[in-house]
């Protein structure tokens, strides 16, 4: 018996508001036997759950495509709702039963569908310039029994709604940051058990967030425009069927909310004294109270999206650990960890008093509270209390990066209780767990997970704490491998690169953060420019998305395009600024910059890029130009080798980062290769095993060094404790991934204040090696997504064992060994239905030596094939769970 279990639309379990036209349903399967595979599916949709009158059928359809299927069936229409089941024959014919009814729910797709006026307060009540936020709202009265009410929304600025007293779903930060120029993104809410008979009020909380407020360092605010603004429609359904719409229009009035300051970087000011009591409800009384009828602003709908990925939600709560009294006297909570998001609390007092709650990542070697390398941003929270009672408050409209709060102006007597430490950031699905013997390393997975969650907050930041916090491409390529392992981010990066695609220039460059607030900087790096053409084929191959491909290809090719016209020749990259081997140990003394040439970093980044359009262009059908990048791709190679090999195959730049560069990007011939791992391993031996990379080959060292017979200096590099190292700021108390190698020296002292974060995900790119070579986890380009997986873990000197656990589209990949003593080795891998797996047992090299479950490996259910190799045992296997176990020979 097998069934068909977890439906997905667009990667989402039953989406409401969605803005794909031709929505793709994925499934997994679930059965005890070994070797289940899918031979074909059938899928339904209904308007009803019930299914009893059917809207499409797609028929028995032969094939194995479990994930991303697209439905064959006219375009979907705005607003309206499609219920579907799924049902799939496996490799005996057998059926399985209809899965459980699964829905998804459209958007508004179109400007027309929209009815309702962009509405602002009036510039009479709040000037362009004023820091107050505005309270919008709007009474009304329903005509009958409500069937089903849907909300729609979308702002200038950052939103929360509430209908009735009650807040309107359980998203943050809306509508999110996007390139506001092309792409503003919408959201639905089901509404219907928030109205009630009679009247009804809907109240809007505005802020600045990324529209209006201050981004960069260089006090920049207003950069998409200077009125805060909403746009909304509420749907009704009644019973009879009947429909009515409550829109934003100049019915509407708008006041002063409590909201005194509001900015992403400086914090917020709250007055409880200035709430308006009841103010989203029926019953308020707006006369004499200060409400104003809004202005209509003109604004376009052109640019409106249904949201593509998922929101910021709350994720958890910490409590303090402990409270602190500095050396200073400062009173300082401890949350044990450096977060994102911000402090609920609670406090009693007489009005008019003002408490403070300040940020920090870290306290100096003195034990003081420590926020120079903030720079600009206040990251502080103030609030007046309205007094008589005990008050609760958190913010809405800002986030703050911190491990400690100092508190200013609370009573005497704290209760640690009284304050929570809420995380936010982007709702997406865990899906990766790593584990291994040594518990430094996993300290080092627990702050690679916490850089995500710190700076995944609906655009990768570079940084969640100081004046800047934005969408770097560098650092996004960098460490989008090892975050499709922790997460799901399929949804969180399709949005950013249709970002990153409206804001490509005129020329086709890309601009070093997406959305583009730089506006001083139009200048486009190597390396950070190439997230144009890796993200979307990281993408590809970690979830088996062809349709990212297809959408980016454009994008893809205007950067290489852009590439060939900058160069004196048009096969190297050999002009204009580049960021190098960014914050690289080996740059001269004072400079960001490490010592790796930037040309040949360009040129190396140029072949990269232009090898993996020529794949796209074979794989979306596009092969006249999939010809043409062949071409290109091996002009490109032999320029490099004439620029940087000497004629004895030695590269001419003597630096870490250049020999892991051209042997990850494949630019040398075989005896260049062995040249340049040679003089890898030897620059390694220099400096006691090590690093001495930057941005640009820290991502590719350890990959180097395992796939070229170096898998010791692997391990010595990873479980390295002295500085500079990954475990280094491990050994310092580390809970995320710190900017740079020496963040805090061994005296205590900081690196620098000026760019010094201590949360900053970068250089957790080594989770990508500690899942694909360590835990041995692993896809194929061939059959992407993990429709054929390789578990090949390479144990190493220092670990007695690891475990990788990654929940893929098809279900539970999972990949365990086990020293077990005496030369016995345990390796245990789970493979998910409808999938296959070739598994590489290391070091194994008596075939008739390996047991698979207690039995002679040869006969084990599920396995397909086996044979003996120079590197050991290798074998096809079906899914199902198996535990092989030899007697390792050195």
């Amino acid at each position: 018996m097998f069934t068909v279990k977890d439906t997905r639309v667009e990667y989402q379990k039953s989406p409401v508001g969605i803005g794909t036209a031709r929505p793709r349903l994925s499934w997994k399967l679930e059965a005890a036997e070994r070797g289940t595979s899918q031979s074909a599916y059938e899928i339904e949709l209904a308007e009803e759950k019930d299914f009893t009158r059917l809207i499409w059928q797609s028929g028995r359809v032969e094939s194995s495509q479990s994930v991303l299927v697209e439905l064959d069936f006219p375009l979907a229409e705005s607003c309206k709702r499609y219920y579907y089941h799924v049902r799939a024959w496996n490799h005996k014919d057998e059926l399985s039963p209809w899965s459980e009814a699964g829905y998804w729910e459209m958007g508004l797709l179109q400007s027309a569908d929209w009815s309702a006026d962009w509405i602002a307060a009036p510039l009479e009540l709040l000037p362009v310039d004023a820091e107050p936020l505005p309270l919008l709202r709007k009474s009304f009265e329903l005509s009958g029994t409500v069937k089903e009410a849907r909300l729609y929304a979308t702002s200038l600025g950052i939103y929360e709604l509430e209908l009735n007293g009650q807040r309107v779903g359980d998203s943050y930060f809306t509508p999110g940051w996007t390139s506001y120029g092309h792409t503003l993104q919408t959201q639905t809410y089901e509404v219907t058990e928030l109205l009630a008979a009679g009247g009804n009020a809907i109240g809007a909380w505005l802020g600045n967030g990324w529209y209006k407020g201050y981004l960069g360092w260089s006090e920049q605010n207003r950069l998409y425009g200077d009125r805060l603004a909403l746009l909304l429609e509420l749907r009704i359904v009644y019973s009879d069927g009947k429909e009515e719409r409550i829109v934003s229009d100049d019915s509407w009035t708008a006041a002063v909310g409590p909201i005194q300051v509001s900015e992403i970087y400086h914090g917020e000011t709250y007055d409880a004294r200035l709430e308006r009591d009841g103010w989203s409800t029926a019953g308020y009384n707006e006369a004499g109270n200060g409400w104003y009828a809004v202005e209509i602003v003109q604004h376009s709908k052109e640019i409106l999206k249904p949201q593509i990925n998922e929101p910021v939600r709350m994720q958890e709560q910490l409590k303090p650990l402990a409270f602190i009294m500095t050396p200073k006297g400062e009173r300082v909570l401890d949350f044990g960890q450096n977060m994102v998001g911000w402090v609920r609390f609670s406090v009693e007092g007489t009005a008019g008093t003002e408490v403070a709650l300040l940020h920090a990542e870290v306290l100096d070697h003195e034990g003081n509270f420590y926020t120079e390398n903030l720079r600009s941003a206040k990251q502080s929270i103030r609030y007046v209390l309205k007094g008589g009672t005990k008050e609760t408050y958190e913010p809405r409209f800002t986030f703050q990066g911190f491990r400690y709060v100092q508190l200013i102006g609370f009573p005497e007597e704290l209760r640690i209780e009284d304050f929570t430490g809420i995380v936010l950031h982007s709702d997406m699905e865990e899906t990766g767990q790593f584990a291994c013997s040594e518990p430094l390393v996993n300290q080092l997975q627990h702050n690679i997970k916490w850089g995500l969650k710190g700076n995944f907050l609906d655009v990768p930041t570079d940084c969640p704490q100081r004046d800047e916090r934005l969408g770097w491409t560098g650092d996004a390529q960098m460490f989008i491998q090892t975050a499709s392992y922790l997460t799901n981010v399929a949804p969180f990066f399709t949005k950013w690169l249709r970002d990153l695609e409206a804001d490509q220039n005129d020329e086709s460059g890309v601009p070093f953060v997406v959305p583009h607030v730089l506006k001083d900087h139009e200048r486009s790096s190597a390396a950070w420019g190439d997230a144009a053409v890796i993200c979307p084929w990281t993408l590809y191959v970690c979830y088996g998305d062809k349709r990212i491909l297809a959408e980016q290809f454009d994008s893809m090719t205007a950067w290489v395009k852009y590439i060939r016209r900058q160069g004196e020749n048009e096969f190297l990259w050999n002009t204009g600024f580049h960021f190098g081997d960014w914050l690289g140990l080996d740059a001269k003394s004072g400079d960001y910059i490490g010592a790796t040439d930037r040309d040949l970093i360009a040129t190396a980044f140029y072949a990269y890029s232009v090898s993996i359009v020529q794949k796209t262009a074979v794989l979306i059908g596009r092969m006249e130009e999939a010809a043409e990048y062949k071409v290109l791709y091996d002009q490109i190679v032999a320029a490099f080798r004439a620029e940087f090999v000497t004629a004895s195959g030695r590269l001419a730049v003597p630096t870490q980062t250049a020999q892991v560069l051209v042997l990850m990007f494949g630019l040398l011939d075989e005896k260049g290769e062995q040249r340049a791992i040679a003089k890898l391993a030897e620059l390694l031996e220099q400096s006691d095993f090590h690093l001495t990379t930057g941005f640009v080959g820290t991502p590719y060292l350890n990959h180097v060094l395992s796939a070229f017979g170096q898998n010791a200096a692997a391990y010595k590099l990873l479980l390295q404790q002295t500085y500079p190292s990954w475990l280094y700021p491990v050994t310092k108390g580390a809970t995320t991934i710190w900017e740079h190698w020496d963040g805090i020296k061994e005296d205590g002292s900081f690196w620098s204040k000026d760019m010094n974060s201590f949360n900053h995900y970068a250089y957790g790119a080594i989770g990508d090696w500690m899942y694909r070579v360590a835990a041995g986890i692993q896809t194929t380009e061939e059959a992407p997504g993990y429709k054929r997986s390789i578990i090949a873990p390479q144990p190493g000197d220092g670990l007695d064992w690891a475990e990788g656990i990654l929940e893929t589209q098809y279900g539970e990949l999972r990949s365990r060994w086990e020293r077990a003593g005496d030369g016995v080795f345990l390796l245990e891998v789970t493979i998910p239905a409808n999938t296959t797996a070739l598994i590489k047992l290391p070091s194994a090299y008596n075939l008739e030596s390996v047991t698979e479950s207690g039995t002679r490996l040869q006969d084990s259910v599920g396995v397909l094939t086996v044979s003996q190799t120079e590197t050991g045992v290798v074998i096809d296997a079906g899914s199902g769970s198996y535990r092989f176990e030899w007697l390792q020979e050195a």
